[in-house]
């Protein structure tokens, strides 16, 4: 139902305008490049996702093959026993009973084995995708590590050791503002592989993603208070684009 589901088109289509705009914004930059290797990402996970949740009919046949020959072997050992007349003695008893649960515990065990397999196969492919969205969102990280309200104030000289800045205001904010747009974007994707996929693992993995893209973008939206606390903009920039920036597009920036 609607609004009741994450859209994978959705996501796809907000990433490729994310990607738009940092390139139009900071063409060349490493930001607009990340930005589109998420957006790749992106249209993998809609086939991965759909992948996980289409059954394995190959696999599950194969499965009911072998539980059927566990089965029949089950009974064909049973059928092998030969009972003597007679009451048995209690050592017999014990030793009859104990191998009967040794038994059955072991072809309990292979079933319960084999039945799973569909699962384990499922949850490997979508921990090898998760765990690529979680180093794409470290990647965006470092991009926004050395963009420091302090630039744009130029108190203190240079060190020389990074290249010159000439980010304005605004440049800076919009720069900080993408980098939170995509760690949130990378939290979305990651959320399409188990929505419809019932697995504690790989659910745990995505909260793990969902955590770490949450404390980043923690950590940029405390650098925008800064920017904004030190240096206010003055009344309607944002809208005339005064601290030098042009003014952004209508349907955001």
């Amino acid at each position: 139902m609607p609004y009741r589901a994450l859209d994978s088109e959705q996501i796809e289509r907000t990433i490729e305008r994310l990607r738009r705009r940092a390139e139009q914004r900071f063409a060349g930059s490493g930001l607009a490049a990340v930005v589109r290797e998420l957006e790749g990402i992106a249209e993998r996970a809609s086939q991965t996702a759909a992948w996980i949740d289409r059954p394995l009919v190959w696999l599950r046949v194969a499965i009911g093959l072998l539980v059927l020959l566990i089965l029949a072997a089950l009974g064909l050992s049973f059928r092998s026993l030969q009972v003597s007349v007679g009451v048995p003695t209690l050592p017999e008893l014990v030793q009859g009973i104990e191998s009967g649960i040794n038994d059955v515990v072991y072809v309990v065990v292979a079933i319960f084995f084999l039945i799973t397999i569909e699962t384990r196969v499922k949850r490997r492919r979508a921990l090898s995708a998760i765990h690529e969205l979680r180093a794409i969102a470290h990647v965006i990280d470092m991009h926004q590590l050395t963009k420091d309200p302090e630039l744009v104030l130029a108190r203190g000289r240079a060190t020389g050791v990074l290249a010159p800045r000439s980010m304005t205001l605004f440049e800076l904010s919009r720069y900080l503002d993408y980098c939170s747009e995509a760690l949130s974007l990378t939290g979305k994707v990651g959320a399409l592989y188990v929505q419809r996929f019932d697995d504690s693992v790989a659910l745990q993995a995505v909260n793990e993603v969902e955590e770490l893209t949450t404390g980043l973008s923690r950590k940029i939206w405390q650098k925008l208070t800064v920017l904004y606390s030190l240096s206010p903009l003055p009344p309607g920039a944002a809208a005339t684009g005064t601290t030098g920036a042009p003014p952004p597009a209508a349907g955001g920036a």
